[in-house]
């Protein structure tokens, strides 16, 4: 047996026990950094290839340590700080303001890669604009890190993860240097040119800059901003932050865009103000003379830069934007150089500034190495035991790849920003019939629908946040033409520290208004794995189900495969006279705390799990209906979600007419901030002890409902 640890953020580290046919003994392992939304995971894995056990260990103690010394990001109060620093000094900054982060993301327990890339580049941006007369809009939330830093919310970020504090991944609405809000990325060119016609319009100068990086340019909505900012040849400038991230599955083979000192000093030329006015005078000239002359110099002008530029550099040219690069991310002079070119630059349309940087460049010095080896020793002495703690996630996995055992049709798609630990199992097991579009869920629906068509089973996974942006899709290439795609909806409800901007609050109500869709929702690992064999047979039809992020509540050991249920049929937990409780999902869970705390009052309840809400079990209603004279239903989900299934039944049907008094239980109509899971819960009224209120209410005992939430 192999079990492979991912101790999370620092790395994979693997632990062998035995021989395994699984993995070879060529098998290399290398550092991953994982999503910040995953905790820790311990993968055990069966030589046959299928798994046993996926576990999420348990979460490391708070680290402790101090930071250095950082003289020169102490002085920063705002940008303008940042105009009278030398180069030497910017230098400083950079690696203060890198420091300063890595000890911030350790101390929150979250992945820092991603945020450092951008240091030298934000440094390098507030040297040069005047934010926040400059407008600077970022696409990503986890890039604008060191900006924050810079632009006075430096205390703020110390709380970075924090109950109450900073959101791990969220835009500043309140501060005038955020212009508006990074959502889940590629809307930057998109509002960037909102903001920059706008000034046209209104006779201003302010400069407007996007910044960008390669993982949202996989996304449609990046090519369409930068089509029309081309054809209305307003002033805006777009930095491309090129990680080089790729979704190759071998990373060795992906292309890599070279800098050297070449590639730097072309980038210079390109950005000059002499050359760009030699480029737009012989624009002139070749128009004036006529005959094709104009045409056939644009034709030689891109296949030189496409010569001497990187891959792909002249599709930006095709889209009308002005391409300068590459340029050294992380040098900050060509960086300081490059950008006071390109802003000193007026009338000149769209640029697109294509800078390179590493996503692996580390802190070295021995107090970052020291917080790395805290952490490190805390998940290795805590007292963990073999099972440890278990997500949907894991259960999910285990249960697809179990049932793919029985039908070799079975392929997944994933899209969405980065991946959990357990899906990157799910990808090393699927191999071949695993395909990650990164943040390209429009495309996702519409591949899978595709897959489906040709004869597979695909199962596309995307977080309930995401698959918003691919809703045309669902409607009109899978739902409509009811092809049998299984969407599988991660990250469902309330999501902890992602606050507002990773909830999946609405899924349920868009899905179930889908005149062919089956929506379900499982209580537990259990019926998690039922639902993945039931959408597995289903091939008429689009199927869906949600599971919440985090922790089981049932801790069970490892089981197999699972069984098939009737489509649209339910299940009663627990039977009483006095009131029913109907619960739809992981709230089923809360129902039966619920339950328990109602007995101590001596009231009896039924407590039902919906498991469907479209097709709703009718039997089951009535049932409830007709044995009890209050009923409540529980969801994790938007107004308009399963609540307002059972209203429209119980109206047509004649219930409410009958007598029976019906109370709905959904997340409030506004967005939760970021919280602990427990603390959001109970703002949204879902905890146990709020359903237990609101079932003595509802029979009248208003006094013990207080009591009970005191």
């Amino acid at each position: 047996m192999v079990a492979v640890t991912a101790q999370y953020p620092f790395g994979i580290f693997p632990h062998f026990h035995g021989n395994s046919r699984l993995l070879s003994p060529e098998t290399e392992f290398c550092t991953v950094n994982f999503p910040s939304r995953v905790e820790y995971s311990r993968f055990i894995l069966h030589p046959k290839g299928h798994v046993a056990e996926v576990h999420s260990l348990p979460h490391v103690g708070d680290f402790t340590g101090e930071n250095e010394a950082t003289p020169i990001l102490d002085a920063i109060e705002s940008p303008m700080s940042l105009k009278n620093l030398s180069t030497k000094e910017l230098k400083q900054l950079a690696n203060e303001v890198r420091s300063e982060l890595s000890f911030i993301m350790a101390k929150a327990q979250k992945p820092s890669r991603s945020s450092l890339t951008a240091v030298e580049l934000s440094v390098a941006i507030h040297h040069v604009f005047n934010a926040p007369m400059d407008k600077i809009l970022w696409d990503v939330a986890e890039q604008t890190y060191a900006h924050k830093l810079l632009t006075g919310r430096r205390q703020i970020m110390q709380t970075l993860g924090e109950q109450n504090g900073h959101p791990v991944a969220a835009p500043d609405f309140e501060s005038e240097f955020d212009p508006f809000g990074s959502g889940h990325g590629c809307n930057s060119i998109s509002a960037g040119l909102g903001l920059a016609v706008a000034r046209d319009f209104k006779g201003k100068r302010d400069r407007v800059v996007a910044v960008i990086n390669n993982e949202t340019t996989m996304a449609g909505q990046v090519y369409e901003a930068m089509s029309n900012a081309g054809y209305l040849d307003s002033n805006m400038i777009v930095i491309l932050n090129d990680s080089q991230h790729s979704l190759h599955p071998k990373l060795e083979e992906a292309s890599k865009t070279p800098i050297n000192a070449l590639s730097s000093t072309l980038s210079k030329l390109q950005s000059s103000k002499l050359f760009r006015r030699f480029r737009e005078l012989a624009k002139v000239l070749t128009k004036k003379i006529g005959k094709g002359m104009y045409e056939w110099a644009a034709k030689v002008d891109e296949y030189a830069r496409g010569m001497i530029g990187p891959p792909g550099s002249t599709l930006f040219e095709e889209l009308g934007l002005y391409y300068i690069g590459p340029v050294d991310g992380h040098n900050i002079e060509d960086l300081v150089c490059v950008l006071n070119e390109v802003a000193s630059l007026d009338s000149m349309g769209p640029v697109l500034v294509h800078v390179i940087t590493k996503e692996e460049l580390e802190v070295g010095d021995n107090q970052m190495n020291a917080v790395a080896n805290e952490i490190m020793e805390g998940a290795s002495s805590s007292n963990t035991k073999p099972c440890g703690t278990r997500t949907y996630s894991d259960c999910f996995v285990e249960a697809l790849i179990s049932e793919a055992e029985r039908h070799k049709d079975i392929v997944a798609v994933h899209a969405g920003m980065g991946m959990e630990p357990s899906l990157h199992l799910l990808k090393n097991v699927f191999a071949e019939k695993f395909f990650d579009v990164g943040m390209a869920e429009q495309h996702a629906v519409t591949f899978a629908a595709g897959l489906a068509r040709g004869g597979l089973k695909p199962f596309c996974i995307i977080p309930s946040a995401f698959l918003q942006r691919a809703y045309d899709q669902v409607i009109h290439d899978v739902d409509r033409q009811k092809v049998p795609v299984r969407f599988i909806i991660t990250s469902a409800g309330l999501v902890g520290s992602d606050g507002p901007m990773h909830c999946g609050a609405f899924d349920i109500a868009f899905m179930s208004c889908l005149p062919n869709m089956i929506v379900m929702a499982p209580s537990d690992e259990v019926e998690l794995s039922h639902m993945v064999a039931t959408a597995a047979l289903i091939d008429d039809r689009p199927v869906c189900f949600r599971y919440p992020r985090g922790a089981l509540s049932v801790m069970e050991k490892s089981f197999g495969g699972g069984i098939p249920i009737e489509v649209g049929r339910g299940r009663i937990l627990t039977e009483g006279k006095d009131i029913a409780l109907l619960g739809y999902g992981s709230m089923v869970q809360n129902c039966l705390r619920a339950q328990l705390l109602l007995s101590k009052f001596g009231i009896e309840v039924t407590v039902a799990d919906a498991r469907f809400c479209k097709p709703l079990d009718i039997k089951l209603l009535r049932h409830l209906c007709k044995n009890h004279s209050f009923l409540v239903t529980v969801e994790e989900g938007s107004i308009g979600g399963f609540a307002s299934h059972v209203a429209q039944f119980l109206s047509l049907d004649g219930q409410l007419d009958a007598g029976i008094k019906w109370r709905p239980i959904t997340l409030p109509d506004n967005y939760i901030e970021q919280a602990s899971p427990k603390e959001q819960l109970a703002v949204a009224g879902l905890t146990g002890n709020h359903i237990a209120a609101t079932a003595l209410s509802l029979l009248g005992r208003t006094r013990e409902a207080l009591l009970l939430m005191c």
